[in-house]
């Protein structure tokens, strides 16, 4: 990319629409209702031949205090400022109103480059505004439908002197971008990825995906400001502010991670509007393709139903869990809290028994030391490899300090076990009669794994498969025999 372009604007002039028509995807949260952005998104535009960086931002308010218009707008002005083009959109069918006319002046005095485009301008019910914009002073407005595709080349002809004045600028000085949430179980070819050292598949081209979720209001958006180092997401008192999943890319003790700010999860019952829908929707996807998923708790509510909820979404998606515990400072009995928290997760978490629980303070920063080796930990033994010759000595032992049932009276016999897959570990194990071997005796095993391998708190598969019969019998009818007596010529049976 040669060049960052920011989408500013009053609220709902279709800022995002253009957004996920530049990005090729639809990334950002689009609704009819004006303020559904409130975060800054940077994704990969493409424009024809140009590459750039596009930002979506908040629409601009009026607000200058400390409300959340007013945080939003700081944030919008922040972008201006670092942008290197800024396109100053305006709804063409209600024309320019004084609103437009105050941020004109301001994108005026603290804009490096600035372009105006009239949107919503199919049909000529978009003239009269058109017209009007002239009066901006910014020059001649380009004439764009966001959501119908038109425009695109005048577009990428206002771009283009653009992009040649910043073509000197090397790629790698663009800022990275969210656009792509890929499936890390496979490269670029669709091959299994797997690696002998999982630190070394830690690189910038391949960072570590970590998505933070939880309940509104848990403080997610504050810790991963925290981690940047920089109020970079919008935060506040209010539940709820966060919308889009918004992905970052940080740098966290020489460790490159792509980090995914999520909107808080309420119970499903209780989301009944379209818009917590999409923003539910945004965020169970930075789950399902993130590495490492950290679930937020409140230390004054922890396990919560909603918590128990995400924590078994990422166990059944094959996600490391790291459980973090936000607002500590506040707590007052701390290791009696602390022993608390351990046996809930211990009594109400079975299926991800050893994972690590940290406690942290968004609002200091006490505890990121012990979220950042938890999360190498977690991502660690997601990657664990065991060795096949290992796994069928552990598998004797096993079986003769508890063998498999005799269902009927008719011994299972477990023949041989070898681990298909990691992220997250997938073990075969071949056996006789595989639909006999019930669900205790699984646990069984994957409880023995999780221990005697030192894997504790990774979802583990366990893939049980029966080994083919050597019988040429088995499967004959009681009509062969007859049959190839026909077939042969021979007499009756018993005799030839």
């Amino acid at each position: 990319m040669t060049f960052s372009l920011a989408l500013v604007g009053r609220p709902n002039v279709g800022k995002s629409t253009l957004f996920n028509r530049l990005v090729g995807k639809r990334l950002a949260l689009v609704d009819d209702r004006p303020g559904v952005t409130r975060d800054l998104r940077e994704g990969e535009g493409r424009l024809g031949d140009l590459r750039f960086t596009v930002i979506d931002t908040a629409g601009l308010e009026e607000a200058t205090d400390e409300s959340l218009e007013g945080r939003m707008r700081k944030l919008t002005e922040r972008a201006v400022a670092e942008a290197d083009v800024c396109l100053f959109m305006l709804d063409a069918r209600a024309g320019v109103t004084p609103t437009d006319e105050l941020f004109a002046g301001i994108l005026r005095k603290g804009a490096k480059n600035v372009l105006l485009a009239a949107n919503k301008a199919e049909g000529s019910a978009a003239d009269a505004g058109i017209f009007e914009a002239y009066g901006l002073g910014l020059g001649e407005p380009i004439r764009l439908s966001a959501e119908h595709g038109e425009g695109m080349s005048d577009l990428h002809a206002a771009l283009m002197p653009l992009a040649d004045a910043y073509a000197e600028r090397a790629a790698n000085e663009a800022p990275e971008t969210d656009v792509t949430l890929r499936d890390d179980l496979e490269d670029e070819d669709g091959e299994d990825f797997e690696a002998p050292n999982p630190r070394a598949a830690i690189t910038a081209a391949r960072p570590l995906q970590v998505a933070v979720v939880g309940r509104p209001n848990a403080g997610k958006s504050t810790l991963v400001n925290k981690i940047l180092g920089e109020d970079r997401l919008l935060t506040g008192p209010e539940a709820g502010i966060t919308r889009d999943a918004i992905s970052l890319r940080i740098d966290w003790k020489d460790v490159p991670m792509r980090v995914f700010d999520t909107a808080g999860m309420r119970r499903k019952a209780k989301v009944v509007e379209k818009l917590e829908k999409l923003s539910v929707g945004d965020g169970l996807r930075a789950v399902k393709f993130a590495e490492v998923v950290v679930i937020l708790l409140d230390a004054e509510i922890p396990f919560e139903s909603q918590d128990l909820r995400l924590a078994d979404l990422a166990e059944r998606e094959g996600r490391a869990v790291v459980v973090a515990v936000n607002k500590w400072d506040v707590e007052e009995d701390r290791q009696g809290k602390l022993a608390e928290l351990k046996e809930s997760f211990e009594r109400l978490l079975p299926q991800l028994r050893g994972a690590p629980l940290v406690t942290v303070s968004a609002k200091t920063g006490r505890g990121l030391d012990r979220l950042h080796d938890a999360i190498l930990k977690a991502h660690d033994v997601w990657n664990r490899r065991v060795p096949t010759s290992r796994l069928n000595q552990w598998l004797s032992a096993m079986t003769e300090a508890h063998p498999p049932p005799a269902p009927g009276g008719r011994r299972i016999r477990l023949r041989y076990m070898t681990q298909a897959k990691t992220r997250p570990p997938g073990f075969v194990l071949m056996c006789s009669r595989p639909e006999a071997l019930n669900d205790s005796y699984r646990r069984y095993l994957v409880n023995g794994l999780r221990a005697d391998f030192d894997m504790p708190g990774t979802p583990i598969r366990l893939f049980v498969r029966g080994q083919g019969d050597q019988n040429p019998y088995k499967n004959r009818t009681k009509s062969t025999p007859s049959r190839l007596r026909k077939h042969l010529g021979k007499g009756p049976a018993g005799g030839y």
